[in-house]
């Protein structure tokens, strides 16, 4: 698949915004300008399937994700770019950094966690597509979609995909070698220990991790100065951090 719809703002160093599942582009309407006023050309893809890139019969994998995004790093970026993604997106830009990390300078993996067993049950969709608890959800996807109408299939593939990818281990992680910000919220729907556990198999000198306080999953909406003040600080820095009492960096 070519290069789906995607938006691009600013100049400088690339960034490139990964949404999550069941959203599009637009959840990061709060992050684009902080980063363009940080000095980024910002690009942020709609994936197939989500906001306005079509979809097709094919289901959801996130390795498709991967590729899809590779593609797109190739066409549209053409060299190295910071990768942050939230939830989904998150996930898609571990792998990519896994499989191409000449593609990624650096990256910020938001609410996401690298096997779905790392999910909590409370964040189970279920199989109803119009059920009151995805009532919002369904209005924000028909709301930007491309094909409104095609919202009952694209919730089963979604479904279908969060409740058996991705499939990675700790050892897997352990591979990423580039510089890596591991965030989320304290009330995540990504068990805290999962995400713990996603930081401490990164490489010290390349992993660093933020727990922002009273947010959940939609910490980019809750807090979103306070993110975006993780994001700009950590996307300019040059080097591993330095402290004065290291241990895992010692």
């Amino acid at each position: 698949m070519t290069t789906g719809h995607f938006t691009a703002e600013g100049d400088g160093s690339p960034v490139v915004l990964l949404h999550g599942g069941m959203s599009d582009g637009t959840g990061w309407v709060l992050q684009v300008p902080a980063l363009v006023a940080a000095g980024h050309r910002v690009l942020v893809p709609d994936r197939r399937g989500h906001g306005k890139t079509p979809d097709t019969d094919a289901p959801f994998a996130y390795d498709d994700m991967a590729d899809e995004t590779v593609r797109f790093l190739d066409d549209e970026v053409a060299s190295p770019a910071a990768l942050v993604g939230w939830s989904d997106g998150g996930i898609v830009a571990l792998l990519v950094s896994l499989r191409r990390p000449d593609l990624v300078r650096r990256q910020v993996l938001i609410g996401a966690n690298y096997h779905h067993e790392g999910l909590l049950d409370a964040f189970d969709p279920g199989d109803d597509p119009d059920a009151d608890d995805v009532g919002l959800l369904r209005a924000i996807y028909q709301a930007n979609a491309v094909d409104p109408e095609h919202w009952p299939v694209f919730f089963a593939k979604t479904a279908a995909l969060w409740r058996t990818q991705p499939t990675l281990t700790v050892d897997d992680v352990a591979e990423v070698s580039v510089p890596t910000l591991v965030l989320a919220g304290d009330d995540e729907v990504v068990a805290l220990a999962h995400t713990v556990s996603l930081y401490e198999a990164i490489d010290p000198a390349l992993g660093q991790l933020a727990i922002v306080p009273g947010t959940s999953h939609a910490l980019l909406l809750e807090k979103p100065d306070l993110v975006n003040r993780l994001l700009v600080d950590f996307l300019a820095e040059q080097q591993p951090p330095t402290t004065f009492l290291p241990v895992r960096r010692a």
